[in-house]
């Protein structure tokens, strides 16, 4: 007969490295934990990357069809298509600060990517991908059309009763606004939580969990001293 035995494990391979606990290794094995907060970056830059390019596309056309002071009416004259070339903000704001409005823009799109990363929520995707999406149409405008790097005008072409000409871009800007907004004011937050909610739910789990009578200990350590005396 051999004596040959199998070899034993090794405890240093299973051994648990210094500082991993088990919520860091189901964490590493389990890859749904990390699914849902790519998709809505990918998501992210799907919404942003569509608008930009129905926005480059559609400001592509207007500069090549129209011509600048003729507009073209769409519903009479409530509705009209109108090309316009804006050195100011969204709605012909702010026309003399042209290179200002283009670092702000900038800074938009810095800080829609910096929140990004930390998404978990689909409405703020949505919102913030709209925002990124119009920031980025317009400053396109900015770097690259006539007079020059910075002081790009827009190209603006939709002009509503009497609401100032605006563009694809302008739009997407203000919908996105208008959604984080709200979502700010009914507490949803980037990450999924909603404020004043989390405590509250943590705070009566703790309380259904405490009995409402004597504990069992109290109660056994009674029986077991009764049983002493006696």
């Amino acid at each position: 007969m051999s004596d040959d035995r199998p070899p034993e494990d090794n405890p240093a391979e299973n051994a648990v490295p210094p500082g991993d606990d088990a919520e860091n290794r189901i964490r590493t094995t389990d890859p749904g934990k990390s699914a849902t907060p790519l998709r809505l970056r990918a998501l992210l830059i799907i919404i942003a990357v569509v608008l930009l390019g129905l926005d480059l596309l559609t400001k592509t056309i207007v500069v090549a069809e129209l011509t600048p002071g003729v507009p073209v009416p769409i519903i009479g004259d409530f509705a009209r298509l109108s090309l316009v070339r804006n050195p100011g903000a969204a709605f012909s704001m702010a026309t003399g600060m042209t290179w200002l409005l283009t670092l702000v823009a900038s800074a938009v799109v810095i800080g829609v990517i910096r929140i990004g990363r930390t998404l978990r929520s689909l409405w703020w995707t949505i919102g913030l991908g709209m925002v990124l999406g119009g920031a980025l149409g317009n400053l396109v405008d900015r770097f690259f059309r006539a007079p020059g790097p910075l002081q790009g005008h827009v190209v603006d072409f939709i002009a509503i009763g009497w609401w100032p000409v605006f563009n694809l871009a302008d739009s997407s800007i203000v919908c996105g606004a208008i959604l984080l907004v709200v979502l700010t004011v009914f507490g949803f937050e980037p990450d999924g939580t909603r404020t004043g909610h989390g405590h509250a739910e943590e705070t009566d789990t703790e309380t259904a969990a405490e009995p409402d009578g004597p504990s069992d200990n109290g109660a056994n350590g009674a029986a077991s001293s009764k049983g002493n005396e006696a």
